[in-house]
């Protein structure tokens, strides 16, 4: 039946969008980021005294 056509593509449409925002979605707030350590410790401060 044709009629029912566009019935099937609306479904299908829907469900590979939700399907994509799922997906985006696990894949942005899936990420756990990297907390560095402080690099005050490798920092080495040359306190040079200026001789002029």
């Amino acid at each position: 039946m044709p009629q029912m056509m566009p019935l099937s593509w609306l479904t299908l449409f829907t469900m590979f969008s939700m399907a994509l925002v799922l997906f985006a979605s696990m894949n942005y707030y899936s990420h756990v980021p990297k907390t560095s350590t402080p690099m005050k410790d490798k920092i080495s401060l040359n306190n040079m005294t200026w001789k002029w």
